[in-house]
């Protein structure tokens, strides 16, 4: 018998410049969701190195969050984009 612990699974919900990542990292803790970054060290110093080197660092949360994240992202986005 599964338990909804064991559902639980990490989820990139968006990969960007560091820049673009503290921004969203600080929006996603206002929405109180524990964040983690994915080649956030790798990411930002050697960027050549990491796989699609343009946006090196991924944001990652529980699939537990991701609904709730995935609407701040799509919030974030839609104000860069004005």
């Amino acid at each position: 018998m599964t338990s909804k612990k064991d559902e639980i699974v990490p989820v990139v919900i968006y990969s960007g410049t560091q820049g673009e990542i503290d921004i969203l990292i600080s929006l996603l803790e206002n929405a109180e969701i524990p964040v983690y970054l994915r080649d956030g060290y790798a990411g930002t110093i050697i960027p050549y190195s990491s796989p699609g080197a343009a946006n090196p660092i991924s944001v990652v949360v529980s699939s537990e969050d991701e609904e709730r994240a995935r609407q701040v992202v799509e919030e974030f986005v839609s104000n860069q984009k004005k």
